[in-house]
């Protein structure tokens, strides 16, 4: 497994798998609990699942993929924006501590940028730290500006990651977001890795896919793997994708490889609003 580091020198899986839109379907829960299981028995420690998802849902499938393994498994998890003042955050935390069934949250992220003052939340999120309810915080789909804000407030340095969407068609945060974090020592923790599935049709993939015996999802995540300080976290609700997304750690791209994933997704040339799903 390739590791990053956050701020705090702590290292975590580069690669992980995530959970949206698990936990919508009871007649699937077990199968979704069982692609993350086969994702921990392949060394997927990293999980991102989040309140907002199936309203807790995924959270309950989590729940279920970790029990007895605890100790395997890195968790991160969201709080919805509208939860996210001093005391919000606090009740909300509980609620997903006792959905994932553990004692504490290993990256605790505010999903998106709401009405409370960020040094509000930032306050919430150090005292559930000192309480020993999560072990980080940080922060999600946070834009430059948004990201400078941050880390002026009381302790906002003491953020661990910005988890936003990056994948090889939407690299906008390559223009000045993400040099802005990797100064901060902050990795991107990339969200919708393989472009919500679009990027799996590509022909350059599919050329590069074959020249090194894998899928294009292995070359899509490879990629992301391959930039400095990034994690990748694609989902899926099928045991035997797990395969190829493990695959991805033993793909070397080459100067060749990225200079043609270059040509067919140019880095960008200027600063872009910042794309979110």
């Amino acid at each position: 497994m390739k590791h990053v580091t956050l701020p705090d020198g702590e290292k975590v899986p580069a690669l992980g798998l995530g959970t949206w839109r698990m936990g919508e379907d009871t007649a699937s829960a077990e199968q979704e609990a069982d692609v993350l299981r086969a994702g921990l028995d392949r060394g997927l420690r990293l999980i991102d699942t989040a309140e907002m998802y199936a309203e807790g849902g995924a959270e309950l499938i989590v729940s279920q993929a970790i029990k007895g393994r605890r100790d395997e498994a890195f968790i991160v998890s969201k709080v919805y924006p509208h939860n996210a003042s001093y005391d919000g955050v606090q009740a909300a935390c509980e609620r997903s501590l006792e959905r994932l069934g553990t004692d504490r949250i290993d990256i605790y992220l505010l999903h998106w940028r709401g009405q409370v003052p960020l040094e509000e939340t930032v306050a919430g999120f150090e005292r559930l730290k000192d309480d020993g309810k999560i072990r980080h915080w940080g922060v999600s789909n946070l834009d430059t500006d948004d990201m400078r804000e941050l880390a002026a407030c009381a302790n906002g340095g003491n953020c661990a990651t910005n988890q936003l969407l990056y994948n090889l068609g939407e690299r906008g945060i390559e223009w000045d977001l993400k040099p802005m974090m990797d100064r901060a020592g902050q990795p991107v923790m990339a969200y919708c890795p393989l472009g919500e599935g679009r990027l799996l049709w590509d022909g350059t993939l599919a050329v590069l896919a074959e020249r090194h015996g894998v899928t294009p999802a292995s070359i899509a995540l490879a990629w992301l793997l391959s930039r400095d300080q990034t994690i990748a976290i694609p989902k899926t609700s099928r045991p035997e994708r797990i395969d190829p997304i493990v695959a991805a750690l033993d793909v070397k791209l080459d100067a060749e490889d990225l200079a043609l994933l270059n040509d067919e997704f140019p880095a960008p040339d200027g600063p872009t609003a910042l794309a979110i799903v």
